[in-house]
């Protein structure tokens, strides 16, 4: 079993910076990947990035060169960097653990979810 717990999240205009938290406990977290997806009213949930157990990342297109995702196993926690934030960055952030080494970015290949974070973009 793994737990996650979400934080960092708020309001800010466009154009600014946020950076999210998800502290995992529960399993060796250096041992399997993680994944960041998001929920915008209305819309079905989608992935954003993600990060192998070796730190090796995806991120989607949308986000790539604004959204970072990395990870400090000695911490256990991975982290969303988000910069020049969009008011279609608005959405509830949900971090993700898959219990394999490498990421998805399938919702589906992620039996493990934190509680979500609300990210509010306002232009």
């Amino acid at each position: 079993q793994v737990q996650l717990v979400e934080s960092g999240g708020g309001s800010v205009q466009a154009g600014g910076s946020l950076r999210l938290s998800c502290a995992a406990s529960g399993r060796t977290f250096g041992s399997y990947a993680m994944g960041w997806f998001r929920q915008a009213p209305g819309k079905e949930r989608e992935f954003v990035a993600a990060i192998s157990w070796s730190g090796s990342t995806s991120h989607t297109g949308s986000v790539k060169g604004r959204f970072t995702i990395s990870r400090d196993n000695a911490k256990n926690v991975v982290y969303l960097q988000m910069n020049n934030l969009k008011p279609e960055d608005t959405a509830v952030y949900y971090c993700a653990a898959r219990l394999e080494r490498y990421y998805s970015s399938s919702v589906n290949e992620y039996p493990y979810w934190g509680q979500g974070t609300q990210v509010t973009v306002s232009s």
